[in-house]
């Protein structure tokens, strides 16, 4: 008796892992499916045409991000999720206004300038002053006052090209925070190299912040061109005057909207996977790699999940978030409106870092489930992504999660040439490659439908310091 009792309890642990692996096998068969139809689909590259073509710039509170928002409906509902609906967010109105500046003396030249993000503006006639020099925010923190008190403080840090981006989030610090040092040392405008690895004569314009105990002072990003001209001429050692216009102002905030879809999942329907990518650009070029890419990726990878026979476990979410530009108020809202949620969101992903090759991969997820990252790593592998370990960053849209130890994966792309083009004029659709962004597609898709069908929770996910972010 108890030999037959010992016998059916092994052929029911034998069943059982029959029964895993099966499951395992066929979890692995659709992937793999999901993945080598991306590759054939150029449906990602078709929505971003028709975005930057029907839409273009969006930045936020402005026509253009209305249109993205009616735009995103519109397509989500053809492309068949199961729901698609916004939700309200509050955003900042900024307007750019005309830009321009010349330098007067010693050798009198027009120069290629963009306002920063959330610039204040210059009198109408316009501000002149003398220039003074520095190469980095520590050399202007050791400049005596006044050294620098009423004059327009130049700030000219190089940015390194790299594959990770690096260079970018080394060199953001003086757009961010320059303004502020500058005007606390009395200085009434600055002007910086654009933050950019490219030598075209445009500049890059991104967000700036200000502090409260001390004067908003105009900022403007010189193209490198004419970074180059301005250090030039301070070269010689004579003084150097520079005029100045920035017509940038505000306006009072107005309502966008987060823009979410869903393949609703047929088991656990309040467990989510996020594919999230953000809806807003800034106002110059057509905000193609930044974030028009994303968008059309996570689309694209939630569409094909959709189109398969039956769903998946969990319910894969596509959220285009408003607003990530100026301060992260689609984030910010999605986190507050879903807070008591977030708990069972199982895995969060964001594509922007532009439509170039994804060449990494990244979790950040329960230690508990990391021989489920090594599989889907695996299957990652002949798409050309390497495996990075347990210490992904999440986008900056998926800031607000981290606290609340959402799980993360990082699919990163190839940033070599964004910077070239990001922020500016030249953030176009003739900038992106097909085939890329297929790659992007063809990898959103496996790790998204991965983490909505497997048994294994992802969550909690480790405790991480620190925020990527800061565009």
């Amino acid at each position: 008796m108890q030999r037959t009792v010992v016998l059916a309890a092994l052929a029911l642990v034998a069943l059982a892992a029959w029964a895993t692996a099966e499951r395992s096998s066929d979890l692995e068969r659709t992937v793999v499916e999901l993945r080598d139809r991306a590759l054939g689909d150029d449906l990602a590259y078709e929505l971003l045409r028709s975005l930057t073509t029907e839409v273009g710039h969006r930045l936020a509170g402005s026509p253009g991000d209305r249109a993205a928002v009616a735009w995103a409906q519109r397509e989500l509902r053809k492309l068949g999720f199961d729901e698609v609906r916004t939700e309200p967010v509050t955003v900042p109105h900024w307007v750019r206004g005309n830009a321009a500046g010349k330098i007067l003396e010693p050798y009198p030249q027009e120069t290629v300038l963009l306002a920063l993000g959330g610039s204040v503006g210059t009198p109408e006639e316009g501000l002149t002053a003398e220039v003074v020099a520095v190469p980095d925010l520590e050399a202007l923190a050791e400049l005596p006052d006044q050294r620098v008190r009423g004059k327009i403080v130049f700030v000219n840090r190089a940015t390194e090209r790299t594959r990770t981006g690096r260079g970018y989030g080394e060199a953001g610090v003086v757009r961010r925070n320059g303004p502020a040092a500058a005007s606390a040392k009395g200085a009434v405008a600055i002007l910086i190299r654009s933050i950019g690895t490219g030598n075209q004569r445009f500049a890059h314009t991104g967000a700036t912040r200000y502090q409260d105990d001390v004067p908003r002072i105009p900022a403007a990003a010189l193209a490198v061109p004419d970074a180059d001209l301005l250090a030039a001429q301070l070269a010689t050692g004579r003084r150097v005057r520079f005029h100045l216009e920035l017509g940038s102002h505000y306006r009072p905030q107005t309502r966008s909207a987060n823009v979410i879809a869903e393949v609703r999942g047929r088991e656990a329907p309040d467990e989510i996977v996020l594919l999230g990518a953000h809806l807003d650009s800034w106002d110059v070029g057509t905000g193609a790699h930044d974030d028009g890419a994303g968008c059309a990726i996570v689309m694209s990878a939630g569409r094909l999940i959709a189109d398969l026979p039956r769903p998946p476990r969990r319910t894969v979410r596509v959220v285009l978030f408003a607003n990530e530009e100026f301060g992260l108020s689609g984030a910010r809202a999605y986190a507050a409106a879903h807070a008591d949620r977030l708990a069972v969101h199982q895995l969060a992903l964001e594509s922007d870092l532009g439509g170039d090759q994804v060449w990494a991969f990244a979790t950040l997820v329960d230690p508990r489930a990391l021989p489920e990252a090594e599989r889907i790593a695996a299957l990652l592998e002949p798409l050309g992504i390497e495996a990075l370990g347990n210490e992904a960053r999440g986008g900056a849209d998926l800031i607000p999660l981290r606290s609340a130890r959402v799980p993360m994966a990082d699919l990163r792309q190839d940033a070599t040439r964004y910077f070239d083009y990001h922020h500016t004029l030249d953030d176009t659709f003739d900038k992106i490659d097909p085939g890329a962004m297929a790659q992007n597609v063809a990898a959103y898709a496996a790790v998204a439908y991965w983490a909505a069908e497997t048994p294994t929770s992802f969550t909690p996910a480790p405790e991480r310091e620190g925020a990527s972010g800061g565009r």
